[in-house]
């Protein structure tokens, strides 16, 4: 029997140790979603499981790469990263869905998230409000030549996070909903692409740990348009936003071999 107690060098939650992933994360939410990332590698073995968390590691082009799930919202996200980071990962992929908040934007498109709105909990723990939830430049344009090279619809800006799912889709409900339905008005009136849960604390906390962050999302639907009567395609599908994240991967692991980072630990 494994011994997980603290001392025992396995991380508490996520219960791996170093050696067990690789430097380079996919971070989907759900842990259904797992084994079909895992899919996309080779060799790929279920390396631990525990609660929401569920981590595989493989291999991409010889290069050890790792899915571990993070459960929904960013308290349980940041301490997947937390304890990847520790085990030796340091550049992160989160792979998810989100609504889509402007008019021409899709069910079925992708969104790669260039910073996020901190409408959420988990990043005031790390930093001041004032500090912008930015993803990693190098991520962001190997998400988005992925995305432009395999061909699937994109667009590349800002999403906004919350912690209440149902603060966004019921706001009229909540007490507070007055102030929920202004900023909601805000956020779309300064350009924000879609709305999800995670990216602003793993970008934030990725800045405090100096690692790497970038996220792909499937936009499921859009209820803008469907409020002015628009037609609103829905797609469940997550495939195209995981070929993304497995394909930009595959670039980084490329571009720093020719430059000798595949092994550095400091990007």
């Amino acid at each position: 029997m494994v011994d997980y107690t603290e001392g025992a060098g396995y991380q508490y939650h996520i219960q791996t140790k170093p050696g067990d992933v690789g430097r380079y994360v996919i971070l989907p939410g759900d842990p259904g979603r797992c084994k079909s990332i895992a899919a996309h590698l080779d060799n790929a073995e279920k390396v631990a499981e525990n609660r929401e968390y569920v981590t595989y590691t493989g291999t991409l082009d010889g290069v050890p790469v790792s899915v571990c799930s993070t459960g929904i919202g960013g308290p349980s996200a940041s301490i997947a990263m937390e304890e990847l980071v520790r085990c030796g990962a340091d550049t992160f992929v989160r792979v998810g869905t989100c609504g889509g908040m402007q008019e021409e934007i899709l069910g079925g498109d992708l969104i790669v998230a260039t910073g996020a709105i901190r409408m959420e909990g988990t990043s005031k723990e790390y930093a001041p409000i004032e500090y912008p939830a930015v993803a990693d430049f190098a991520v962001t344009q190997a998400l988005s030549e992925a995305a432009r090279t395999l061909g699937h619809p994109y667009h590349v800006g800002v999403v906004q996070c919350k912690d209440s799912f149902y603060g966004q889709h019921e706001p009229e409900k909540k007490p507070v909903g007055y102030e929920l339905l202004n900023k909601w008005d805000a956020w779309i009136r300064c350009g924000a692409l879609g709305s999800e849960m995670e990216s602003a604390a793993l970008f934030i906390v990725g800045s405090v740990l100096r690692v790497r962050v970038g996220t792909v999302l499937l936009v499921i639907a859009n209820q803008e348009r469907a409020k002015k009567g628009l037609s609103n395609p829905q797609a469940h599908d997550t495939e195209t936003a995981i070929e993304t994240a497995v394909e930009a991967i595959r670039q980084l692991i490329r571009q720093e071999a020719q430059v000798g980072l595949a092994g550095d630990k400091n990007p």
